[in-house]
């Protein structure tokens, strides 16, 4: 007499959430879930990503740091607060790859999310609600921009041109800067019905005047004093003295500093509610 085989265990088949039980998940996570869904997206342009956050930045450190930096370290003295011409510009070459990495985020999916490619819709017709998704965007965006910002201060540290302890903290106000920039330019793109081309003039008459005139190649008061206005308004410039006084100790006021931190601060504030806001509207509609 044979013994009888065991029975194999079944497997478990996962039981499905009621409509309740995901309306509860989505309204405590639902940001999170938009969120996860904008990293999905961005696995298809990985190396593009890569290659713009990381690798454009990085030429310019060569470039500047190196090539021009010969240059000038030999034809001046003290000019740059006692540090070398890489050092200098350094903390400035960080805040600019955030900020200029959160000009193309806060755009272009953006666009896509409500017309190109209408990616909002869907979630929308879930149980999330549009906060949810606009924080979702922020959320995936602000991480983006934190990964590459940090491996780029890592690139900084090799050169050896963040010698103080703190200079990692840049790395957040380089971030900061980004978001107080790109926050109310992602409330405004939220706001276009046609794509007539104004991502290009964002870019020319906007973005690379920010990154000429705020300080980031020379100290802000070498400028005609009618194109220092441009540095006082722009949130690279309040990020690049930031990042300076955390990378080597740049002589500023107290004051300044707090100054540099609250109007970023602000900045950023003010674009999170007016972003939620006009999401909420445009999905109503």
């Amino acid at each position: 007499m044979t013994e009888p085989h065991p029975i194999p265990e079944r497997t478990k088949i996962p039981v499905p959430l009621t409509p309740e039980q995901s309306a509860v998940k989505a309204v405590r996570f639902g940001s999170w879930y938009f969120a996860e869904h904008m990293f999905r997206q961005m696995r298809n342009w990985l190396v593009s990503i890569a290659a713009y956050s990381i690798g454009s930045p990085l030429a310019y450190l060569f470039a500047m740091g190196i090539g021009l930096a010969s240059l000038v370290n030999s034809s001046t003295s003290n000019q740059f607060s006692g540090v070398s011409y890489q050092t200098f510009i350094a903390p400035a070459l960080v805040a600019s790859t955030a900020l200029m990495s959160a000009a193309g985020d806060f755009m272009f999916p953006v666009m896509a999310g409500f017309r190109w490619r209408r990616i909002y819709y869907g979630p929308h017709a879930s149980p999330l609600v549009p906060e949810q998704i606009a924080k979702g965007h922020i959320i995936s965006t602000f991480i983006r921009i934190l990964l590459p910002t940090a491996v780029y201060y890592l690139i900084v540290v090799l050169f050896q041109a963040a010698p103080s302890p703190w200079g990692w903290l840049s790395v957040l106000t380089a971030s900061l800067a980004a978001m107080s920039f790109g926050l109310p330019l992602m409330a405004w793109v939220a706001t276009l019905k046609t794509d007539a081309g104004q991502f290009a003039m964002v870019q020319r008459f906007i973005v690379t005047p920010l990154f000429l005139f705020s300080g980031t190649f020379f100290p802000l008061s070498q400028l005609p004093v009618f194109l220092q206005w441009i540095g006082w308004i722009s949130p690279l410039w309040h990020a690049t003295e930031l990042g300076r006084v955390l990378s080597f100790g740049y002589p500023e006021a107290a004051w300044l500093t707090v100054v540099h931190l609250v109007y970023l601060l602000a900045l950023a504030g003010f674009g999170w509610r007016l972003s939620q806001r006009i999401y909420a509207k445009r999905l109503a509609e």
